[in-house]
């Protein structure tokens, strides 16, 4: 770890997230001791990204919203924003171009060096507490890097004002799955039938741990799209995906 994350680590942050808010930490013996990895994780709070790095056993590199970056708001918004600067999370620039491509740049390093990535398939925070549809970057890099994904699943963190006006959650649980490794698709990172498949097996990982409801639509489409005034509950299924591995036909030989 760097000076700085072991730091405000150990010293701030773990014992805040471990004493004050006594969150409880399952499955850490399935995190993996080395090599690059990406960690995919549920989404249902704001001290989600306080949460789980701070309990994880290792440094984790979170590609945050820029907008956390900001601190605009009140002192939860700049307390979040001081601390992913500070731990030197990465800055995730989801308008495209060029600025969403240096951060992918950013996250291929990470991987490259060794260390751990981590995301939230949903691309944003549940509106209601249930599961949804995985987005496929997070499968894409996975592939890419041919590297484990290891589920993790969070609740309890919703937060409220605690002391100080400190955003304080009570009794959080982060339980850590086993890894999940693709080698077979390591070959095909841009097919769309492994890419989706990847990501719903990922996604059936988290509600395991989780127990979650799934929705299989994007949470972006019930927060701000056709889907805001109700209706996803027509979208609710067991699992997400069916299960059965795509089969993948070889690339010809040039």
């Amino acid at each position: 770890m760097t000076a700085a994350y072991t730091f405000f680590k150990l010293v701030i942050f773990r014992p805040l997230v471990k004493y004050g808010y006594s969150t409880i930490v399952i499955g850490a013996e399935n995190f993996p001791k080395e090599g690059g990895a990406i960690l995919a994780s549920n989404h249902i709070g704001a001290l989600d990204s306080l949460v789980v790095p701070a309990m994880m056993p290792r440094e984790i590199t979170f590609p945050a919203k820029k907008e956390l970056f900001s601190g605009k708001g009140g002192i939860g918004q700049k307390i979040v924003a001081w601390f992913l600067k500070t731990v030197g999370m990465v800055s995730m620039d989801r308008s495209g171009g060029r600025a969403s491509a240096a951060a992918l740049g950013e996250i291929t390093a990470v991987l490259e060096e060794g260390r751990v990535v981590a995301i939230y398939p949903e691309g944003t925070r549940s509106p209601d507490g249930r599961l949804y549809k995985g987005k496929t970057g997070m499968a894409r890099m996975a592939l890419t890097h041919d590297v484990p994904v290891i589920p993790v699943g969070v609740s309890g963190t919703k937060s409220f004002k605690g002391p100080f006006g400190i955003p304080w959650a009570k009794r959080p649980v982060v339980v850590i799955g086993r890894p999940l490794h693709f080698p077979d698709y390591a070959e095909s990172p841009n097919n769309s039938k492994a890419l989706r498949w990847v990501t719903d097996e990922t996604m059936a990982a988290i509600q395991q741990l989780t127990g979650q409801e799934y929705v299989d639509v994007y949470a972006s489409r019930v927060k701000h799209g056709d889907l805001a005034g109700g209706g996803a509950d027509a979208f609710v299924l067991p699992r997400p995906g069916g299960g059965d591995a795509p089969v993948i036909e070889p690339r010809p030989e040039s």
